[in-house]
């Protein structure tokens, strides 16, 4: 059975963390950033954890 291919849209859009969690960034980052308070743009700078019901499926995936 030959090895599979990672996805290349989720290796770019996540990475794996040291204690095996997924993490990845926040979405509505990059227009209409006017109408945004500064504290929400700060806030979603941050990198995120994955959530448990996505886990499997990201995890395959990368």
């Amino acid at each position: 059975m030959p090895k599979l291919k990672t996805k290349s849209g989720s290796k770019k859009r996540f990475k794996k963390t040291c204690s095996g969690f997924i993490k990845k960034k926040h979405s509505f980052k990059s227009h209409l950033l006017t109408k945004k308070s500064k504290k929400r743009k700060r806030h979603l700078n941050k990198f995120s954890l994955l959530k448990k019901s996505d886990f499997k499926n990201i995890k395959k995936q990368i």
